[in-house]
């Protein structure tokens, strides 16, 4: 208990706010962190809006437990958090608006309880800024009601960081060794290697702190989380290593791989940069990019004059680590993998930001504010630019997909039904089909098998325009769809749909 009084008096003479009991709603600032909550959710259904269809990942993890469509092959680095997280949504209706209501809103529930934990440590205007500058970003409004699962594993490290902190703090503190431990448990039932490198320097505090407890806490939110992946590993891959070993083949083979131009690349709304070749986008859209870490450390700088520097500090490790697979050992880059860098780092650059119009007397800081203003104005700017275009780009893929299920189902090709080739897995979630490839990252079916499958169900393979079709579709009837050719095999017996 004796530590627990300590941590508080060190936090009350370094400026850091401490929780009176029966201190009201609005005074310890929590409307602050609803506001922005309630504002990132509107926004998400504004400005990516529910009627917006499923993206490929989107419909992988959506299938696996859905009233729409068979369940799609589910690879190897693949998590079921995601596919659980939607359970109570698509296990029921096949309505694509709900379910982006439903992430929506649970979205910004997720982002307010994460903000409430590191109350001990910031004063509420710093987390209401933090929030609000990493839920303004493009790439959290876009994915904020995605079923994908890194928005879910940058909420999960904001409060296993957190808690980790207030337990090392104050060792009574038994709400938070429970939020370690859901934490840590929310990023492994998400991806299970994103929570072991966001995890390392927690794991190295723990070595010469000795709290057996908070060390238990953080292990056993670890095991519940990737519990069922590791499980999963050695019933359908062969056991942990294979599976592993698989992930790493899929995404190009881990290794020395610089991806630092590709994630700035990504920067322009490239949902995906495999190949990374494109020109670099203008600087104006990645000044944030290189803000960001430099903003981070004039935080860390504040946190040390202020004598609170292991809160700010902490995160900062967590972030580097997060972020060591995605700029170092991959060979592509898709802006979603950097959010729980981004959603770390946003606590030290809103205490700097803070810092600078709060700061200075006088004049001083009257133009430090504007400066700040302008800054802040023309990085909104330049990420509603990017996620509107990026919207308006993926709703049209996705609509071609629709297309392209509806003339499936016009030529026969209904469930239950089995669709091969190019794009199959989102083009036969939309139809209702099962979906399956011979070949690829996704192979899961012989040349033989989809024969053999054709003369039982309708059953077609997808090409681009004017592609040869796959050899086992030669042959197959060929229909013209949107952005696709479609190859019929021909009707089963008994089958007079075609």
């Amino acid at each position: 208990m004796a530590d627990g009084m300590n941590a508080t008096l060190v936090g009350a003479r370094s400026g850091a706010p401490t929780t009176v009991p029966g201190a009201s709603w609005r005074a310890h600032g929590s409307w602050l962190l609803a506001a922005v909550a309630a504002a990132f959710t509107v926004a998400q259904l504004v400005l990516v809006g529910p009627g917006l269809g499923l993206g490929w990942d989107e419909t992988v993890y959506v299938s696996q437990i859905s009233a729409q469509a068979p369940p799609a092959f589910f690879s190897a680095p693949r998590a079921r958090g995601v596919s659980l997280l939607v359970a109570p949504v698509t296990s029921w209706s096949t309505s694509t608006e709900l379910l982006r209501v439903y992430l929506a809103v649970l979205s910004g529930l997720g982002l307010y309880l994460a903000l409430r934990v590191w109350r001990t440590f910031f004063p509420p205007r710093v987390l209401a800024a933090a929030g609000a500058l990493f839920a303004s970003l493009w790439v959290t409004l876009f994915y904020g009601p995605a079923a994908m699962p890194n928005y879910w594993v940058a909420l999960g490290a904001l409060v296993c960081v957190g808690c980790f902190l207030r337990v090392r703090a104050d060792r009574a503190d038994r709400a938070a060794l429970w939020g370690v431990a859901a934490g840590s448990a929310l990023m492994a039932w998400m991806r299970p290697t994103d929570a072991v490198w966001i995890t390392l320097p927690l794991l190295v505090l723990l070595v010469p702190a000795r709290n057996v407890r908070l060390a238990l806490a953080l292990l056993a939110g670890l095991a519940t989380g990737g519990g069922q992946w590791i499980i999963e590993a050695y019933l359908s891959h062969g056991g942990l290593g294979e599976r592993l070993s698989e992930a790493s083949r899929i995404q190009g083979g881990l290794g020395w791989n610089l991806a630092f131009d590709d994630q700035l690349r990504s920067l322009v709304g490239r949902t995906l940069c495999r190949p990374c070749t494109a020109e670099m986008p203008h600087p104006v859209i990645t000044a944030w990019w290189f803000a960001l870490p430099l903003l981070a450390v004039a935080g860390l700088a504040v946190a040390a004059r202020a004598r609170r520097t292991t809160p700010t500090l902490v995160p900062l490790a967590c972030a580097a680590t997060a972020a060591v697979p995605y700029l170092l050992l991959i060979g592509y880059a898709a802006p979603r993998f950097l959010l729980p860098v981004y959603a770390l780092l946003a606590l030290p650059v809103a205490d700097a930001l803070c810092h600078l119009v709060t700061a200075p007397r006088g004049r001083l800081r009257a133009a430090a504010a504007a400066v700040v203003a302008l800054g802040l104005a023309g990085h909104l700017a330049v990420q509603y630019v990017v996620l509107d275009r990026t919207v308006d780009r993926t709703a049209a893929d996705r609509r071609d997909w629709t297309r392209t299920a509806a003339d499936l189902h016009r030529l026969g090709v209904r469930p239950p039904c089995l669709l091969t080739g190019t794009e199959a897995i989102p083009v036969g979630y939309y139809a209702g089909c099962s979906s399956a490839n011979p070949r690829g990252h996704n192979a899961n079916i012989t040349e033989a098998g989809i024969r053999r499958t054709a003369g039982r169900v309708p059953t077609a393979a997808l090409s681009l325009p004017g592609a040869p079709p796959p050899p086992y579709a030669r042959g197959w009837r060929t229909h013209p769809s949107a952005g696709f050719d479609l190859h019929l095999a021909p009707s089963p017996p008994g089958d007079g749909t075609r």
